[in-house]
């Protein structure tokens, strides 16, 4: 009987630590965060297996979203204004990130200009950001700022402080779509290295996902037809740039993810603030 006892608990353990060590290697994957390695972790920096990963996603997007909600409720405790407190939520943001997901979404733009599938991959591989990469981050970057700041204008920091964290969270599950339902578009890219999810790991993530909205949208005093909104907005514009991709490149790449997020972000945040009255 104790023999039992102590190999159930050391599934447990396994158990949890498997699910930390994974949401550790999310939070440094998507982030610039100073995540420390796990006592556990065999190897702390190693690229991450999203067919594993994909499930903690939701929840590393929460975590990553509490840095641009602290420096909203930073700027408004000091009294700057909607504004300046949204424009500084949506730059601590990109820093924690490294603009890793803008840069992903300006390489989408830029390979638009591209007339053949192998010239639009080469366009995305290129560093260089052209006219419609610069064109994209600057209204992305405008579409986010005014978003979250007409928010903050129509509704109290707690309710903008929850929506920061659930966007965070739906976008990046989102912007799973076309790592999930696509094939790579070319053999050495970073999304063929992570691993195609499965689609069972996937919807489990999209459930945790929704619950997260849900639960923080609730506590927060949202409108649960915005919270509604969040949810199936954010998810529709992971499916369009998965349709995008499939007729721009044939399959996906990290750009289409990072781009797919940047669009989920920003429709969330409209669908949210359709609902909230002026």
């Amino acid at each position: 009987m104790s023999e039992q006892f102590e190999r159930g608990e050391a599934v447990a353990a396994g158990g949890w630590q498997a699910v930390a060590g994974d949401l550790a290697h999310c939070v440094r994957f998507y982030s610039r965060l100073p995540v420390p390695a796990l006592p556990f972790e065999q190897d702390a920096h190693a690229l991450p297996s999203f067919s594993r990963l994909v499930r903690v996603v939701p929840l590393a997007g929460l975590i990553i979203g509490l840095v641009p909600a602290v420096a909203m409720t930073v700027a408004l405790l000091l009294d700057l204004g909607p504004w300046l407190a949204a424009t500084l939520a949506v730059a601590a943001l990109v820093l924690a990130t490294g603009a890793l997901h803008e840069d992903g979404l300006a390489d989408t733009a830029d390979s638009i200009g591209g007339t053949t599938r192998d010239k639009r991959l080469e366009i995305m591989r290129d560093s260089r950001i052209g006219s419609f990469g610069a064109a994209a981050l600057f209204l992305a970057l405008a579409l986010r700022i005014g978003a979250l700041a007409e928010i903050l204008s129509r509704a109290d920091a707690t309710m903008a402080f929850a929506a920061i964290l659930i966007t965070a969270s739906l976008s990046r599950t989102a912007g799973l779509m076309p790592l999930v339902f696509l094939p790579p578009a070319r053999r050495d890219g970073l999304s063929h290295a992570v691993g195609q999810p499965a689609r069972e790991t996937f919807w489990l993530a999209v459930g945790i996902a929704g619950a997260v909205a849900v639960i923080l949208g609730a506590l927060a005093g949202l409108p649960p037809l915005g919270i509604a909104l969040m949810i199936v907005l954010s998810g529709l514009s992971g499916l369009a740039l998965t349709g995008f991709a499939t007729r721009h490149l044939g399959g996906q790449t990290g750009d289409i993810v990072g781009a797919a997020q940047q669009v989920a972000e920003i429709a969330a945040l409209i669908g949210l603030l359709t609902v909230l009255a002026p």
